[in-house]
């Protein structure tokens, strides 16, 4: 185990350090979730689009319910069971690093911007895959780049990003399920027009 932290650890200060400042304002862009409205608002409209004025009151409680799991699932890990110190706090580790965000916070483990994106991200690709032909991929490929932006700001290590893309994953698929079974029960026509 100790093996596999000083990995995560190494790994951190390689990709951190690649940074540049010529960049810090598109990382930074990118973690910020206000930034991020109007993707949301896209996506809201589709949905309406495709599920009708019932299917997006739907889909609104199905997010709200997916994103306040994945983030409490989160601030458990960090705050109650792991409590491992983010890299920009922690000694041996801080010293080394190019710290681009404005706070640090206590604990790292795990991402909450990563299973936040990652599970927003397979939720609406799956939902809407069969609407839109690369939906899927653009939103994986968006959540990816939030979750890479927390090493680059210096704020989480690869392992807290990878454990918090995982948990997105499956959060993201369970809400999907959950956002079809309430649209076949409850939608506008029974179905997705």
């Amino acid at each position: 185990m100790e093996d596999l932290i000083q990995l995560d650890k190494d790994l951190f200060l390689y990709l951190n350090n690649l940074g540049s400042p010529m960049w810090d304002g598109f990382w930074l862009f990118m973690t910020e979730k206000f930034y991020q409205i109007p993707l949301y608002l896209i996506l809201l409209v589709f949905f309406y689009k495709y599920f009708g004025i019932r299917g997006t009151i739907i889909t609104l409680v199905v997010v709200a319910l997916l994103i306040a799991v994945a983030d409490q699932t989160a601030n458990l890990f960090k705050n109650v069971l792991v409590m491992r110190p983010r890299p920009c706090g922690a000694v041996g580790v801080s010293e080394f690093t190019r710290i681009i965000a404005e706070r640090c916070g206590r604990h790292g483990y795990f991402s909450g911007h990563a299973a936040n994106s990652m599970a927003l991200a397979f939720f609406t690709g799956l939902a809407l895959r069969k609407y839109l032909k690369y939906i899927f991929p653009f939103m994986v490929v968006w959540a990816v780049v939030v979750s890479y932006s927390r090493i680059y700001l210096g704020v989480h290590y690869p392992g807290d990003v990878v454990t918090g893309m995982v948990f997105g994953i499956l959060f993201g698929t369970l809400a999907y399920k959950l956002h079809t079974f309430l649209i076949q029960k409850y939608g506008d026509t029974g179905t997705a027009r």
